[in-house]
């Protein structure tokens, strides 16, 4: 009799792969491993993922999709910006593979929808165009990876965690409400136009040659 489909299986897999990275990063992360974690066979887990890497593409893409979804249900940029820290303790092991080397190829040329979500309602209460805001939007991303990052690897609890969140929020009400009244001061260099952020393709570092964007390009060829 023929074995029934598994239609569970490659969420298991993305689930296992998914903690093994966050638990041993790139050395972890063998097709071996994830198939063991994920209690099938290495040669089932290659039918469904080339190699390691399409493995964690396609778990970026369902972490940012389930995230995206979640900030959807959200009124205001405050509650956006809770239920992002909310989603992020749900999913720690999703969350830490979703930003581990997100400022590079392939991830930087990836779609960042939550990104452009919260940056988008920040430019609805400031005025203006979102990449007017991509500086801005560096600090308020900070704050909230920043705690999100602190609760999960401090392993805080209790009163600590709760704190943790609602300082974190408090903060990004503080620094949106400075960008209103134009309260907030800037150091270092003039912000570059070539630095952008969230914007698939276009996205770019800021280093002034596109060398990033060409090595994403040649590396999605081969």
């Amino acid at each position: 009799m023929p074995r029934l489909p598994d239609p569970d299986l490659e969420q298991r897999i993305l689930e296992a792969a998914s903690r093994l990275w966050a638990r041993g990063g790139e050395k972890a992360l063998t097709m071996r491993g994830i198939a063991k974690a994920a209690g099938t066979t290495t040669p089932t887990v290659y039918e469904r993922y080339r190699d390691r890497e399409d493995i964690l593409r396609a778990l970026r893409t369902e972490t940012r999709r389930e995230l995206i979804t979640a900030l959807r249900r959200t009124r205001t940029l405050r509650e956006s910006v809770e239920r992002y820290i909310e989603f992020a303790l749900e999913h720690r092991y999703a969350y830490e593979v979703l930003f581990d080397g997100v400022g590079k190829p392939p991830s930087l040329h990836e779609p960042w929808p939550s990104f452009n979500l919260i940056r988008d309602r920040v430019a609805r209460r400031l005025g203006g165009t979102p990449r007017q805001y991509t500086r801005l939007m560096l600090s308020l991303w900070s704050l909230m990876h920043g705690a999100a990052m602190l609760i999960i690897r401090g392993e805080f609890e209790g009163a600590l965690r709760t704190q943790t969140a609602h300082a974190c929020l408090d903060a990004f009400d503080a620094v949106v409400n400075g960008a209103r009244s134009g309260r907030i001061p800037r150091s270092g260099p003039k912000f570059p136009p070539n630095l952008i952020l969230g914007e698939g393709d276009e996205s770019r570092v800021g280093n002034g040659n596109g060398a990033e964007k060409k090595s994403a390009r040649t590396k999605r060829r081969r």
